[in-house]
């Protein structure tokens, strides 16, 4: 059986470049860091990687509940430490009392400055500020050029990771049938809504699976997926278990909470 059998089309160029990764370690004995990779993107990797003898993985992304991290392939016989993976934790302040700025704010401003997705973590605010995870081979030129947030002018500073804000993510799970995997039926389902106000949200392309938007209704969810909808959180489908007498299909997702 093929590897590329356990995922989607649209996948194979990931999983490609992760059984690359795994060989070059495996023949090279050199070690792999990664850009920063979204939950999906380790799932597969560490599917890809599995339990081999030779090759060991990790994952680390600044603290342990930081969504975006960094991966490390490296040979069994070699240790490694959060030091390894190449990160640094920028605060960055602005006046509070005059403005706003929120998530998007951030993340735009970052993207307006040429960087890949890849190369920054996660982004958390705090109390008249923002937490930042960059790998240490962009934090330069974050350094000299992040000076403004929308219409903000902002302070920009590394700091110590002993210092980064406090991130949980806990998921509560749920049980339940459904009669179709399509994505209509399951954002209804997980979402608690009817199919019929389910489908604007997918048809204006607000809802979007494994971090890319979807906006097909008839597109088929797999265990493992995760789904989000602009403004109502994010769901996972973690497991398809059988059938019911009523050839129903049984599965368990779980609803992410607000740390």
């Amino acid at each position: 059986m093929s590897v590329f059998e356990h995922f989607r089309k649209e996948e194979y160029a990931f999983v490609e470049q992760a059984l690359e990764w795994k060989d070059s370690v495996e023949t090279k004995f050199e070690r792999k860091l990664t850009d920063f990779l979204d939950p999906r993107e380790q799932d597969i990797l560490s599917s890809v990687v599995g339990k081999d003898e030779t090759v060991y993985l990790s994952f680390w992304g600044g603290s342990e509940g930081c969504e975006r991290k960094r991966g490390l392939l490296y040979p069994f016989y070699e240790e490694v430490s959060d030091e390894d993976f190449d990160l640094c934790l920028f605060e960055i302040t602005y006046p509070v009392k005059f403005v706003t700025l929120e998530h998007p704010d951030v993340l735009g401003s970052l993207t307006g400055l040429g960087l890949k997705r890849g190369k920054y973590g996660d982004i958390v605010k705090g109390d008249g500020l923002f937490q930042c995870v960059v790998a240490e081979e962009i934090a330069l030129y974050i350094e000299m050029n992040l000076q403004q947030i929308g219409k903000a002018t902002v302070q920009t500073e590394r700091v110590s990771f002993e210092k980064m804000l406090p991130i949980e993510e806990t998921w509560e799970e749920v049980n339940t049938t459904v009669s179709s995997f399509r994505l209509d039926k399951m954002v209804a389902e997980m979402y608690r809504l009817s199919r019929s106000k389910a489908l604007p949200y997918i048809e204006k392309g607000r809802v979007r699976v494994n971090w890319r938007t979807i906006d097909r209704p008839a597109f088929t969810l797999q265990p493992g997926d995760y789904v989000s909808v602009r403004g109502q959180g994010r769901r996972k489908l973690m497991e398809a278990t059988g059938q019911t007498k009523k050839e129903r299909f049984k599965i368990k997702y779980g609803i992410k909470k607000d740390s």
